[in-house]
């Protein structure tokens, strides 16, 4: 699972090396949104190049149906394509054919963007291949018409995350944050995607990537909690223990345990 995509337009390859330096976990070459159509040939040029110079990222192709689809679909199966990030997934043969097109084991991170999409989320997290889910907020605001209020965007964050869950692979990504000035935005933004079963953010800037590190990070005393459990389950070695008034049974302590390891891994 990977907590931070930050996205680089395919177009500015002098951005390419600058952005996998900002400590992203992944940084994506934008075929998509980020490059007019007139740039298209250009950019995948320009990522081709820098593919071949040894660099690896993540790749945003332009949509099945597009102009530009099966010349992306041929870059996506470069050796040095860490994940695919498919747009506006709403059909989950079609992005089963997507995957089967692309080398074995390669990794999908399907888009869901649009009304459709949020209806068909289960079965596209349950193509093959696909790592994790992910929120396009813009498009879906967009799609479904609804406004800047925050709770606004909570139905669609639970269905991806509901839908991710039942599907067993790791938790999806929530969408961007527009405002690059706004820490305190970045920071709840982040913190509430993480509230309702988020692993990851998409980012727009680099300087967005430590922001969300440290959102999605328990904080000490979600850590210092976890180990009390998990220390308390183990010395009484029953089925459920009381921990300062409450009860904790065995669905608490392997939570406070995936928390702990999360943290050792991270």
């Amino acid at each position: 699972m990977y907590r931070s995509y930050l996205f680089v337009p395919g177009d500015r390859p002098e951005r390419f090396d600058k952005a996998v330096a900002s400590g992203a976990d992944v940084v994506i070459l934008d075929l998509e949104d980020a490059v007019l159509p007139e740039g298209k040939a250009g950019a995948r040029k320009a990522v081709a190049e820098w593919l071949d110079g040894g660099g690896r990222a993540a790749l945003r192709i332009n949509a099945a149906g597009t102009p530009w689809h099966q010349d992306d679909l041929a870059l996506a199966g470069h050796a040095n394509v860490m994940v695919v990030m498919v747009p506006k997934a709403e059909d989950a043969a079609t992005l089963a054919q997507i995957g089967a097109a692309l080398p074995a084991g390669r990794a999908l991170v399907p888009l869901i963007e649009t009304a459709e999409g949020l209806l068909e989320a289960r079965a596209i997290a349950k193509v093959a291949n696909v790592l994790q889910l992910a929120f396009g907020s813009v498009d879906y605001q967009n799609d479904v018409g609804i406004g800047d209020d925050a709770t606004a965007f909570d139905f669609a964050r639970c269905q991806i995350a509901v839908a991710s869950a039942a599907a067993r692979i790791a938790p999806p990504v929530d969408g961007v944050t527009l405002s690059l000035d706004d820490p305190q935005q970045l920071a709840t933004e982040v913190r509430n995607a993480r509230r309702l079963g988020f692993g990851g953010k998409l980012c727009i800037h680099p300087r967005q990537v430590a922001g969300v590190h440290e959102g999605l990070a328990p904080d000490a005393a979600e850590q210092e909690h976890a180990r009390a459990i998990v220390a308390a389950a183990e010395a009484a070695g029953v089925g459920a223990v009381q921990l300062d008034g409450r009860m904790i049974d065995r669905p608490v302590v392997e939570r406070a345990r995936r928390l702990i390891a999360a943290v050792t891994e991270g």
